[in-house]
């Protein structure tokens, strides 16, 4: 095409790209689909005919790039509209030659139909060379000349996200030379807003399978406003960071948890056939999932694995932890596996410090099972067994030494349990205070009376001359000096202590629990003596007692509590009872204890008893597990009848665990009990809370009784679902 003065359209291009204010523009031009040049002349300008002349070009001219006229086709729908004409006439004149009535029928239709087509071909060209029109307006030469050439990928779209112009690059490499005509920048940009300013990091776009980064920007335009949208290409770089994530090497470390426990009684034929079988699952499993395995000692075993792979046996919950507790033994005892999971390292040697914090929390959880540390926290799988008793009592030596070390070297000591103490964690603390009293140091057991769960006790201690020892925690925080010895008994977890201000202001901390451990707990302390396979905290102190000298002895209220303890959590020897724990009841009961006061202690007013009688009454079995929800909120001794309900409700035929709901301090409190087929620990930590394989408890706040009925149903069905146990 040339213009008036004889220059060629692409000259002019160059030597006017941007007219000044109230200059006319010379020419546009602008791609669609079919790679045409709209040409919209206000000058003179002279066009090249198909035969080789030339005329002078009229404003409504469609040129190529090359200069020649392109045939109008302004209407793409006109085809298809004398299509349906010639049909709706066939069928009209086909009714002539059978009925007279309905041939006049048709051909009305048929007008009507003809006539309505005319009006709407009419219209959608109208709508069509509007639309071109405002195409072909709405950028300047030089802006189609300068993004023709980008080397990136460029749209050009209106308010609507219409998209008015794009370059080769978009149409080869983004669209795949797909039809632009009429199409909007959503279909390709799914999500987004392009009148909306830009996120930082742009629009992530998935498009055939391709990968793009796309980026928009506001254009200024003489009337509707023009956004450009960039697309930066990232399939490879993609593909890449999907493959080094995908080929990120993570750490497992696998213990044989009670390999002490295997040994004992077994022939060396049946030891090394048992070794061998475990180790031969391991392998296989770890081969299997493309891992490599390295042995580091008799019962422990190092695995690096690809996160693709160690994805995959988490999503399948550590299948190796039931083959390996199915391998059998001659004395019938059932080989568990512990495991420890560092993921979402910098490095190695930070999923090897992650694996063994994961196997740590794992062996604190009671073992058979796997803990996964990652970036963002713990996950736990397995767990359905309970633990086994460890028979030897080194580490309890060891640790009753260095308390009494601790002890005689501090100023004073403080024992402290949870909040809300009960026997078990009342009688621990008072053992502990009265050993280290018989140390010569002063203690003093922290504990708020109106609202622990032993008043009864409580009283009985303070009219048998412990007076001055039992501590409010506002009183006890006045003895703390740089030299204190705070001692944590039957917990291990901050939150739920008598007492944070005083726990913040000691510095020398010892921790005494037997619960499953949690994430979160106390890290700092001096000692933590943690043994999940021990029944109570009470028996815990009973054997330490026992290892700080002939010379100290407990007197008989002592040994009263800490035998009451342990006659709690056990559920009167019942409940995760060991040879340990009968050898420290035989203690207790040596020293002086009185197993008649004791039973006292569990003993319940008329209204109790019969607050307990209805919500055992009134409790509902589901999937194997007795669920009762107290109607009464902040009822009178409401936690010690909780637990004593769940505990009756174990004795019904076919009930494996039992729940109490009931209203506390404005909100939903749990107690959870088990025969031990069900962890109820597992079931109470998907509701927050936490406990011990048998034992356990939550608290929710700001919901009522029929909501948190529907969270234990969910978390029941959770655990089952989990463990496929029933």
């Amino acid at each position: 095409m040339h213009c008036a003065s004889g220059e060629t359209l692409h000259t002019v291009y160059h030597k006017n790209p941007f007219p000044a204010q109230g200059q006319k523009r010379q020419a546009v031009q602008i791609w669609i689909a079919t790679k045409k040049a709209l040409c919209y002349n206000k000058n003179c300008m002279v066009i090249r005919t198909k035969r080789g002349r030339s005329r002078q070009a009229r404003p409504d001219d469609i040129v190529d790039r090359r200069g020649y006229e392109v045939k109008k086709s302004t209407n793409p729908f006109r085809s298809l509209a004398y299509i349906a004409v010639g049909c709706c006439l066939a069928i009209t004149l086909a009714t002539l030659f059978f009925n007279l009535r309905l041939f006049y029928v048709c051909l009305g239709v048929t007008a009507a139909c003809g006539a309505l087509l005319t009006y709407l071909m009419r219209r959608i060209k109208k709508d069509i060379n509007s639309l071109l029109t405002k195409m072909g307006q709405a950028l300047t030469t030089v802006q189609r000349e300068t993004m023709q050439t980008f080397p990136i990928p460029v749209f050009v779209c209106g308010e609507q996200g219409e998209i008015i112009w794009c370059n080769e690059l978009a149409q080869s490499s983004v669209l795949e030379h797909e039809e632009t005509y009429g199409r909007s920048i959503y279909t390709i940009l799914t999500g987004a807003d392009v009148t909306r300013r830009c996120p930082e990091g742009g629009y992530e776009v998935d498009y055939k399978g391709r990968h793009f980064t796309a980026y928009v920007t506001h254009a200024s335009a003489e009337s509707d406003p023009l956004y450009i949208v960039y697309f930066f290409e990232n399939t490879e770089l993609k593909r890449y960071a999907r493959e080094y994530f995908e080929t990120r090497p993570s750490m497992m470390l696998l213990l044989v948890d009670n390999y002490e426990e295997l040994q004992q009684n077994m022939k060396d034929n049946e030891r090394t056939r048992v070794m061998g079988q475990i180790e031969y699952t391991i392998s296989k499993a770890v081969t299997e999932s493309g891992g490599l395995l390295l042995k580091t000692e008799r019962d422990r075993f190092t695995v690096i694995i690809e996160e693709r792979n160690l994805r995959g046996i988490i999503s399948s919950r550590f299948p190796i932890l039931e083959q390996v507790r199915a391998i059998e033994t001659e004395n019938k005892m059932v080989a568990t596996l512990s495991i420890g999971v560092g993921r979402d390292a910098a490095d190695l040697e930070e999923s090897e410090r992650y694996a063994r914090q994961a196997l740590d929390m794992a062996l604190g959880r009671g073992g058979d099972q796997a803990a996964v540390r990652g970036a963002s926290g713990y996950e736990f799988f397995g767990g359905v067994s309970s633990g086994t008793e460890k028979r030897t009592k080194v580490k309890t030596r060891i640790v009753a030494t260095a308390l009494a070390e601790l002890i005689s070297g501090s100023d004073n000591v403080l024992v402290m349990g949870h909040r809300a103490a009960d026997l078990d964690c009342f009688g621990a603390c008072v053992g502990v205070m009265r050993a280290a009293r018989l140390m010569g140091r002063e203690a003093y057991i922290v504990i708020r009376r109106d609202k622990c769960l032993v008043r009864q006790e409580y009283d009985k201690l303070l009219e048998n001359g412990f007076e001055g020892m039992l501590l409010e925690p506002e009183a006890a925080e006045l003895l703390v000096t740089r030299k204190t010895l705070l001692v944590i008994c039957d917990t291990h977890v901050r939150n739920i202590l008598e007492s944070t201000q005083i726990f913040d202001a000691c510095r020398s901390v010892v921790v005494i629990d037997h619960h499953r451990k949690m994430v979160g707990h106390i890290d700092n302390a001096v000692i933590f003596y943690h043994e999940p396979y021990a029944s109570s905290a009470s028996e815990m102190v009973t054997e330490l007692v026992q290892y700080f000298g002939d010379k100290l002895r407990l007197g008989r209220l002592e040994a009263e509590a800490l035998l009451a303890g342990i006659m709690l959590d056990t559920k009167n020897f019942v409940i995760k009872t060991g040879v340990r724990t009968f050898e420290a009841a035989a203690y207790l009961r040596r020293i002086g204890a009185d197993t008649v006061e004791v039973r006292k202690m569990f003993s319940s007013t008329m209204e109790a008893y019969q607050r307990k009688a209805m919500l055992v009454a009134h409790a509902k079995v589901y999937r194997g597990c007795a669920i009762a929800v107290s109607p009464d909120h902040d009822a009178p001794d409401i936690q010690v009848t909780a637990a004593q309900a769940a505990d009756e409700l174990l004795n019904i035929s076919g009930v494996q665990a039992s729940f109490l709901v009931f209203g506390l301090n404005g909100g939903m409190s749990f107690s959870a009990r088990s025969m031990g087929q069900v962890n109820v620990q597992i079931i109470m930590e998907k509701l927050g809370g936490g406990g011990h394989h048998t034992m356990a408890g939550a608290q929710l706040a700001g919901i009522d009784g029929d909501k948190a009925y529907e969270l234990l149903i969910a978390a029941i069905d959770s655990y089952f679902e989990e463990n496929s146990r029933k």
